[in-house]
């Protein structure tokens, strides 16, 4: 193979994900570890080149499949980013390792020979798998025939291209859980980073903060009910998705609750360095990187016991975490409960809990997993 643009022992290494979209989680995770391995290159099918304008890809070797779709919407997005990682990606071959990550990507496998193929997963993909009945109610009789073939369709793909991968890689214990449950299989856990460096405290504003992706398992929604029950009490919404609509419809008529879109890293590092808490109460979540980050500026999280916030929030430590499956009153009542003097006092905490998640342990970590894989 070829062992141009070496990043150090590893060799010509390249990181392909499904599109880079929004500011998220997985997005942020595939510019780090770019950025952190030297000379790496990332794939995507697509990106929005609006999405990304403050600097952040900056020197990043990215390589585009395709131009973005001209339907924008979920399934259409899904469908395409199979289509092309499964087509266009014979280049692949070439590198002396890959890291495929997202639910479209591992696709791609197919042009890689065998050997340091390895699968980071955020989450396997929750609308074919254990949210499946819950994506099916939510829509009208008549979409769901389509859906239920968009999902058979989604396994399969999915689970040939892991079977497939030399070594998985789970973002929490609870993304391995998953793997075990519904794919019968073994993962390595490796948390994701959090650049809690550039997370700081800035004062002890009065504002709550959600940064939740705007999607229905996010559970914004309940956010949004709780404080329309609290006027007195701001709510800041800084993210975007495909529920914004619905939302807003929700929230008219309430003063209190603003949504300011997505935001760059200086911005969110803003909103968040000064709001008295954040709220993130995402159904499951796979691991969180915005309590991460909360709590990296010394902000305590107003949560949910389940899924991956059980592994990086601790409760009555650095936040609150209702139990599962919460209920506006009892968020209202967790609002009401954590005093400015209480969310103060959590700030050491907060700091020295972020830091167990920073950029520098993650690279660590995945360049001995990349090393060791055969």
């Amino acid at each position: 193979m070829n062992a141009e643009a070496d990043p150090g022992s590893l060799g010509k290494g390249v990181v392909i994900y499904d599109f880079l979209y929004c500011r998220g989680g997985a997005e942020l995770l595939t510019i780090a570890l770019a950025r952190g391995l030297a000379g790496v290159q990332i794939c995507v099918a697509f990106r929005d080149r609006d999405a990304f304008p403050d600097g952040s890809l900056e020197g990043i070797r990215l390589r585009e499949l395709s131009g973005a779709p001209r339907v924008n919407f979920r399934a259409w997005r899904t469908l395409s980013g199979l289509h092309l990682f499964r087509r266009r990606a014979a280049f692949l071959g070439d590198y002396d390792w890959a890291v495929f990550s997202g639910s479209n990507a591992p696709a791609a496998v197919r042009h890689r020979p065998a050997g340091r193929n390895l699968y980071y997963c955020h989450t396997i993909p929750r609308f074919a798998y254990d949210l499946y009945e819950w994506y099916l109610d939510a829509l009208a009789v008549w979409q769901r025939p389509a859906f239920r073939m968009l999902a058979r369709h989604v396994r399969g793909e999915y689970e040939r291209a892991l079977a497939r991968m030399d070594r998985l890689i789970a973002n929490s214990e609870n993304v391995r859980g998953r793997l075990r449950d519904y794919l019968g299989l073994e993962a390595d856990v490796v948390n994701p980073p959090c650049d809690v460096s550039g997370f700081r405290w800035r004062e002890a504003g009065d504002h709550y903060l959600s940064t939740a992706r705007l999607e229905r398992y996010k559970r914004v929604d309940l956010v949004v009910e709780a404080f329309r029950r609290m006027p007195e009490r701001t709510l800041v919404i800084a993210s975007g998705g495909s529920d914004e609509a619905r939302l807003r419809r929700l929230a008219d008529g309430c003063d209190n609750i603003r949504f300011v879109g997505w935001q760059s890293d200086e911005q969110l590092r803003d909103l968040v360095g000064n709001a008295l808490a954040t709220v993130y109460v995402a159904k499951d979540e796979d691991f969180g990187m915005s309590p991460v980050e909360s709590m990296a500026a010394g902000k305590p999280v107003i949560g949910v016991a389940e899924g991956g916030m059980l592994e990086t929030v601790v409760d009555g430590e650095t936040g609150v975490l209702l139990s599962a499956d919460p209920s506006p009153e009892a968020l209202v009542e967790a609002v009401r409960g954590l005093s400015p003097e209480a969310a103060r006092a959590m700030r050491p905490a907060c700091e020295a809990r972020a830091s167990q998640f920073s950029v520098e342990r993650f690279l660590g970590r995945m360049r001995k997993i990349i090393a060791s894989t055969a």
